[in-house]
C-alpha cells in the first residue's frame, strides 16, 4: 500500500500515551490503526443507518439475540484458548448455531 507523509497535531498527553506503548517508528502504525478503526466504525454506522432506513429499527429482542450470539462466540474463543472442547468441530458448531431471532415482520 502506498503511503504519504503528512503532519498532524496531537495533544501532548496523547503523544506520550502512544510513545509509552510503541517505539519511535511505531507511532505512525499506531495512528494509522486508530484512524482505520474510526473509518470502519463510520462505515458500520452508515450501513446500520441504511439497514434501518430499509427495514425499520431493530427490536430489543433482536438486539438481545445478537448480544447472546456474540457472547457465545467469545465463550468459544475463550474455551479454545484453554482447550476445554474435545474437538474444534464441536466447539465451532455450538458457537455458530443460528440463534432464535424474533419474527420482525413479513418481507
Amino acid at each position: 500500500m502506498a503511503t504519504k507523509k503528512v503532519t498532524i497535531t496531537l495533544p501532548e498527553d496523547v503523544i506520550e500515551y502512544i510513545k509509552e506503548r510503541v517505539d519511535a517508528r511505531g507511532v505512525s502504525a499506531f495512528v494509522t490503526e486508530a484512524v482505520e478503526n474510526r473509518i470502519a466504525a463510520d462505515k458500520l454506522a452508515e450501513l446500520s443507518g441504511m439497514l434501518e432506513e430499509e427495514f425499520g429499527p431493530y427490536s430489543e429482542e433482536a438486539y438481545d439475540a445478537v448480544l447472546d450470539r456474540i457472547a457465545a462466540m467469545d465463550a468459544w474463543h475463550d474455551a479454545m484458548r484453554v482447550g476445554e472442547y474435545a474437538t474444534r468441530t464441536e466447539a465451532r458448531e455450538e458457537a455458530v448455531a443460528e440463534p432464535e431471532l424474533p419474527q420482525e415482520r413479513a418481507a
